[in-house]
């Protein structure tokens, strides 16, 4: 079975370390993970295998983690039945608030599913302000094209470009 566990904790080294060391001593198999660590927070997301019948061991020991600072939950993962291409592009702008918002709103409304989000600010070398750039990981169907996702994301601002 594939469960997912999201993770929380103090940044501190060895976290991910201890995290995979207690799912090899409960047989799992690390597939694949996204971790980072913001504001003094580890936050990561890790999707694993397990034999079915070490679940409940599995769930107490990484519950059992909680003593040594790491909160995690544990949800069985699933397949999607969907068929649809995965794609990337990266969208930059002047920073303003609302702006992931309206970004996630356009995606929302053209019923994409985003699969991987970054977004961040940075420096504007020329305007001495600051700019948005996203980069982002969705899938489209094969009624979904990217073209209006393209326009879609251009009219929210004339300052938003974005790339494929």
């Amino acid at each position: 079975m594939e469960l997912i566990l999201t993770v929380m904790a103090d940044d501190r080294p060895g976290i991910a370390e201890r995290l995979a060391r207690e799912i090899e001593q409960q047989q799992g198999n690390w597939l694949e993970s996204r971790m980072a660590t913001m504001a003094g927070k580890f936050a990561g997301i890790v999707r694993i295998e397990l034999p079915e019948h070490n679940f409940d061991a599995a769930q107490l020991a990484l519950q059992g983690l909680a003593s040594e600072g790491l909160a995690i939950q544990m949800e069985r993962g699933h397949k999607s039945t969907t068929v649809a291409t995965e794609h990337r592009l990266e969208v930059v702008g002047n920073d303003r608030p609302g702006i992931v918002r309206e970004v996630t709103n356009a995606l929302a409304n053209l019923a994409i599913n985003v699969i991987d989000l970054h977004t961040e600010i940075e420096p504007a070398s020329m305007s001495g302000g600051t700019l948005f750039r996203a980069n982002i990981e969705f899938t489209l169907t094969e009624s979904q094209s990217m073209t209006g996702v393209v326009k879609a994301l251009e009219a929210l601002s004339p300052d938003l470009m974005v790339d494929l």
